[in-house]
């Protein structure tokens, strides 16, 4: 039973996650944490820093851990094909439809209706990671991290990755107890 609970959880959020990985981010969230519970909040925000940092899709990175984590080798196995199908499915059967409706109104409309809602998607999670890390770090931890991370990537135009890695290591050097 698990491991139809793992594809479908993953196959689910894929279908429905218009617009590659951080469209499915919330979805994945809300099956793995809010439907299944296989992880707390805090747990899939640690792992979605994680994926961030490394390199290749997020969606792809994030299922097959849960996966593996959940069902083993064939829960990881499950969570991406079951990642990977509703994109490629929908290759196969539309790739003959895209050129002859691509420039059809119903077409834009949707495409652009779909933005909207991704983006409150996306601010939903911000605020519930947000609201996670302030009752367990607390204020002075999420201004720091915030002003800081706001400063390198505006000011200093320094790469989203070194400051993700950055946050990485502030954040297990809190872990650890150097820095309180």
């Amino acid at each position: 039973m698990i491991y139809i609970e793992i594809f479908w959880a993953f196959f689910i959020a894929n279908l429905l996650g218009y617009g590659g990985g951080p469209s499915t981010i919330p979805l994945i969230q809300n099956e793995v944490v809010d439907q299944y519970e296989w992880m707390s909040l805090q747990e899939f925000a640690d792992l979605l820093a994680i994926a961030n940092a490394l390199p290749g899709p997020i969606a792809t990175k994030m299922g097959g851990f849960i996966g593996y984590e959940i069902g083993g080798v064939f829960g990881a196995v499950l969570a991406l094909i079951a990642t990977v199908a509703p994109s490629a499915i929908a290759v196969i059967i539309l790739f003959k439809f895209a050129n002859k409706f691509k420039s059809a109104l119903q077409v834009k409309f949707m495409t652009r209706s779909v933005q909207p809602v991704i983006a409150i998607l996306l601010a939903v999670l911000a605020y519930q990671f947000f609201l996670t890390t302030f009752e367990q770090s607390g204020l002075f931890q999420l201004v720091l991290l915030t002003v800081v991370s706001y400063l390198a990537l505006e000011k200093f135009k320094v790469h989203p990755a070194f400051v993700i890695l950055g946050s990485l290591c502030y954040g297990a050097l809190c872990l650890s107890g150097l820095v309180t």
